[in-house]
């Protein structure tokens, strides 16, 4: 039995963060001319990182890097204040792509620590956007990556404390961590919001749909996407077999041989021509047939920073 049919995720790929941020260096670009600096890598996709590349980005993550005068752009996950505050003081021309979901998360730090909150953050440790909002405060958050972590938790009191997450995380995983937090910690105070993003949801959503009625679940993401990587394990957990390609010229043979029905997906920083490769190859492979889930039509769209608005 050999591949049949291809299953299309609605939504996958692109999110209006991730539009929103490629958007502004690609008009960044446009307006100053190249080079423009991008503290760390605009979005986590390859394919994306490497086209701006070729217009004229720089990808840094040192500010010694950037030279006097230069346009900087913050990259769609957050920087630390320390970083904000240092690129200011060296005089760079600013422009935050900071998916605005980000800056809510930041808002809401801010704001409880002047009331005297200390945090506990539910996120993995490294990743920039999680660097960015530890870096909101000088003290008082705390990092939990697992139920483990949560049985460590020693905060200095215990009247004002309040719970963020990472915006791309498994919204499973999460409630699993919150509810032991929770357990420890009863009088702690939950996001007004929940801080997994929207987009992050729905595609979440949609592979739990999808992974029932397929025998592998493919995700076009980057191994560094921290939503893309959270699809494969849904889909695994589900029952798919699940394998996540930063490409096309990724895709095993063997992955299909007896599973003839195939899940397509993207995490929110693939571009939608990666997922046609994909499906392309997928044809060359046997595929005969490919079909579009009834799903969410996703019409969020945030502003541009001024400076980059065509009226500006």
């Amino acid at each position: 039995m050999s591949l049949e049919s291809i299953l299309l995720a609605e939504p996958r790929g692109f999110c209006a963060g991730v539009d929103r941020a490629i958007e502004i260096v690609e008009r960044a670009l446009t307006k100053f001319g190249p080079p423009i600096y991008v503290r760390h890598e605009i979005v986590h996709n390859t394919f994306v990182v490497d086209a701006l590349k070729k217009k004229g980005a720089l990808f840094i993550e040192d500010l010694n890097d950037v030279p006097p005068g230069a346009t900087l752009i913050f990259s769609a996950h957050g920087v630390s204040r320390a970083v904000q505050q240092e690129a200011q003081a060296r005089g760079f021309s600013i422009f935050d792509a900071t998916c605005p979901l980000v800056t809510k998360v930041h808002v809401e730090v801010a704001k409880l620590h002047k009331e005297g909150y200390e945090f506990i953050m539910i996120g993995h440790k490294g990743h920039p956007e999680v660097e960015g909002t530890l870096g909101q405060v000088d003290h008082g958050i705390h990092l939990v990556e697992d139920l483990a972590d949560v049985a460590r938790l020693n905060p200095s009191q215990t009247e004002r404390l309040a719970v963020v997450t990472q915006t791309t995380l498994s919204m499973d995983d999460t409630a699993e961590i919150l509810a032991l937090v929770k357990q420890r910690f009863p009088q702690v105070r939950q996001p007004k919001q929940q801080d997994i993003c929207y987009a992050t949801q729905n595609r979440q959503d949609a592979v739990k749909v999808m992974s029932s009625q397929v025998d592998v679940v493919i995700v076009v993401g980057s191994p560094a996407s921290s939503n893309s990587n959270r699809l494969r394990e849904l889909a695994q957990r589900m029952g798919a077999d699940s394998y996540m390609v930063d490409s096309a010229l990724e895709l095993q043979a063997h992955w299909f041989e007896g599973k003839p029905r195939v899940g397509l997906t993207a995490g929110a920083s693939a571009p939608e021509v990666l997922v046609q490769d994909v499906i392309t190859r997928l044809r060359e492979m046997g595929a005969l047939s490919v079909r579009k889930m009834n799903g969410l039509q996703e019409n969020t769209k945030y502003p541009l920073p001024k400076g980059l608005r065509i009226a500006d």
